[in-house]
């Protein structure tokens, strides 16, 4: 198997990065779609519209339905060719981040992502989600590339909720952990090559800046001010994690999120908050040495991430079940685990994991 690296072709990031849009993705075209969530709207399109003062660009704002689903594709794809656009922008939070990257893919144009939260690795990643029109969900897209520019305004990240910056921590979480068995089982990325050397390093970085700025980052979101802290936070919630999970590969983390996601009760916990969990029961599974395990808890208790199953929705150990038996469907990331993992086998796990979490909060 090939080794391979693949990342968006630019990244910038830091306080008024919206009023620097124009110089940043001036060389993709003379028209631009920008497909926004109502909030990415609202805060972002007067900063976005000054940045491109005295240009001869056309800019077109859109609202999208609020999924990424294949008729909001359609739409998108018929308003591309209706305006003669050139380049593809996101502005909002995964949605509208997957709408944007599917309209592009399919119309053979750049796609601009300009997140307006952090709350998983989307920016970054070459691929999307996409749902059923009635908000089922329909498939993945793999796409060929990464973004063409990712572009983030940290005021925007320190004003948007603290529940999204904490629900990207818990997505980022699963990084280093997830690659590491990736690279151990001499599994695929999900680029569906080899692991390099960079992808590792970039998935270590992303766990020690969660363990070093993820709880002064918090408190900084709390209080809406961009420090150092946070600012390191945005950059692991976002490229570190996304590059490296492009590029390191899923394990046990992501399959339990997909598990869980099953049951009703999960349907609104947060995406970060139940890869944090999987995370703990994947450490479980490694029988993770005891020093490493109790540092995850630490880190997910401080910042409010779950490490408990009543955390997330569930109380009902024949739900967990459920979840088990998901969560290793053929084609789940979890069979990348060396010996691969029964339904059994992670059943086991989770409860286990959901008792030294009991035991851990009870003993702060």
């Amino acid at each position: 198997m090939l080794k391979l690296m693949r990342t968006p072709l630019k990244y910038v990031q830091g306080q008024g990065a919206l009023l620097h849009v124009y110089e940043e993705i001036k060389n993709l075209g003379k028209s631009f779609l920008f497909i926004c969530s109502n909030s990415g709207y609202k805060s972002c399109h007067e900063k976005i519209e000054k940045s491109f003062e005295g240009s001869d660009a056309i800019l077109r704002f859109e609202i999208f339905g609020g999924i990424s689903s294949i008729g909001e594709v359609e739409r998108m794809r018929a308003m591309v060719k209706e305006h003669g656009i050139d380049c593809v922008a996101a502005v909002g939070g995964g949605s509208a981040i997957d709408t944007a990257k599917a309209t592009a893919h399919y119309e053979n144009l750049p796609v601009v992502v300009i997140p307006t939260v952090v709350a998983t690795d989307a920016p970054c990643t070459g691929l999307s989600v996409i749902y059923n029109n009635d908000g089922s969900f329909s498939n993945y897209i793999f796409y060929p590339k990464n973004p063409d520019a990712v572009i983030v305004d940290s005021d925007i990240i320190a004003n948007a909720p603290v529940k999204f910056l904490v629900a990207g921590m818990g997505d980022a979480l699963g990084t280093y952990f997830e690659a590491r068995a990736c690279e151990k089982a001499k599994a695929p990325s999900l680029e569906n090559g080899g692991i390099t050397k960079s992808a590792m390093a970039l998935c270590r970085l992303c766990y020690e800046t969660l363990l070093e700025d993820g709880y002064k980052a918090l408190k900084a979101c709390e209080n809406k001010v961009v420090t150092p802290a946070l600012e390191a936070i945005i950059e692991a919630n976002t490229y570190l994690s996304g590059v490296g999970a492009d590029n390191g590969g899923l394990a046990v983390s992501h399959s339990v999120y997909n598990g869980f996601t099953s049951l009703k009760e999960c349907e609104d916990t947060m995406h970060g908050s139940v890869v944090a969990f999987g995370t703990i029961a994947q450490l479980v599974l490694e029988d993770a040495p005891k020093e490493e395990f109790y540092q995850v808890l630490e880190f997910c208790a401080s910042v409010g991430l779950p490490v408990t199953l009543k955390e997330i929705g569930v109380t009902d150990k024949e739900r967990v079940r459920i979840a088990a038996e998901n969560a290793c469907a053929e084609g789940e990331s979890i069979h990348n685990m060396i010996g691969d993992v029964t339904p059994k086998q992670l059943y086991d796990a989770l409860i286990t994991a959901d008792v030294l979490g009991q035991e851990y909060l009870n003993q702060r």
